[in-house]
């Protein structure tokens, strides 16, 4: 049952891609745009998933140790000064 509603997904999305052959949207652009979206959004996205590793009620067993907890911050760091970065460099040209 429940590989109903993943096949459902994949045949929506199959065909939701095959009918964007018929527009006018560039394919290049639009794989381009989406990876921006996908980069700016991870930043949240990234801190969320932080703070859950870190909390002992959510991982219980599982917590994720200083060092992997301050790699992780850095790393929603730097995509999050990528992604300021990047709306510097669009606005001030």
């Amino acid at each position: 049952m429940e590989a109903k509603g993943f096949y459902g997904i994949v045949a929506t999305a199959t065909i939701i891609g095959t009918l964007l052959d018929f527009t006018p949207i560039d394919p290049i652009k639009a794989l381009y745009w989406s990876a921006v979206i996908n980069g700016v959004i991870a930043v949240p996205i990234m801190a969320m998933l932080m703070v859950m590793a870190a909390d002992k009620r959510i991982m219980r067993q599982f917590v994720i140790t200083l060092r992997l907890k301050a790699l992780g911050w850095l790393a929603t760091l730097v995509m999050g000064l990528v992604a300021v970065a990047m709306f510097i460099s669009i606005f001030m040209v």
